[in-house]
């Protein structure tokens, strides 16, 4: 089966940066270079005439910068794909906030930039999906890392942002506990606390104190107090 072509637009205010991209996706099956931009307006002129469905897109430019672009194309009925080819590495949890595909760091090697455009190519057929949310991508050093959501053991909030757990690491993604929840399948996670969400498989036992206060006590044997608001899903667990 013929992978599908995606039509990639390249947006750098370097024009030599722009050569060797464009020369390092003509050796990319997939890809088809359908324009190149020198800045951000440029970029939106052809962003509307020629419909790409990726951009490598630079972030430090003249005028309008890529982290800006890249916000304005929520606005768009058909938003491209977005991986960011920028020389510096402190914007990649930004670029996690506008849903980037991949951030690469110049100069970008040939195995890089085939990673970056697979993970595109396995985005692409899954951005209009409605269903739970199934995986996870964030920003970890330099790059973008895909966590499964199978994969998480327990989520808590550090003001601003949310702590994944997945085994002995933690990644850190930027958005509200509330938000989280209403995008993770109810079946597989509960939330105990105002800060706090659980995979529902990994709670062993639920216990109370004598003050009257509930905890849930996980496989690990980490111990998780539950709020009062939260106690109803608790109870429900437990069929009570």
């Amino acid at each position: 089966m013929t992978e599908p072509i995606l039509r990639t637009l390249i947006v750098d205010d370097e024009p030599l940066a722009i050569d060797r991209l464009r020369m390092m996706c003509e050796a990319i099956s997939s890809l088809r270079v359908v324009g190149t931009a020198l800045d951000a307006d440029a970029a939106l002129a052809l962003i509307g005439s020629e419909t790409p469905d990726l951009l490598l897109l630079d972030i430090a430019m003249p005028g309008m910068d890529g982290m800006r672009l890249a916000r304005l194309l929520d606005e768009r009925p058909a938003r491209p794909l977005v991986i960011f080819a920028t020389a510096y590495d402190h914007h990649a949890l930004e670029a996690f906030e506008v849903a980037a595909v991949d951030y690469l760091l110049k100069p970008i090697a040939h195995d890089r930039l085939r990673r970056a455009i697979e993970r595109a190519r396995q985005a692409r057929p899954c951005a209009p999906s409605r269903g739970p949310l199934r995986e996870l991508w964030v920003p970890h050093r330099s790059e973008m890392v895909r966590i499964d959501t199978a994969a998480i053991e327990r989520i808590e909030a550090e003001r601003d942002y949310m702590r994944l757990h997945v085994g002995q690491r933690s990644y850190m993604v930027h958005m509200t506990i509330t938000a989280l929840e209403q995008r993770l399948d109810p079946a597989e996670f509960v939330r105990l606390h105002r800060s706090a969400i659980v995979r529902r498989d990994l709670i062993e036992r639920f216990q109370r104190d004598r003050a009257g206060s509930w905890t849930a006590i996980l496989r690990n044997g980490q111990a998780m107090r539950i709020g009062r608001s939260y106690l109803a899903a608790a109870r429900a667990m437990a069929g009570r």
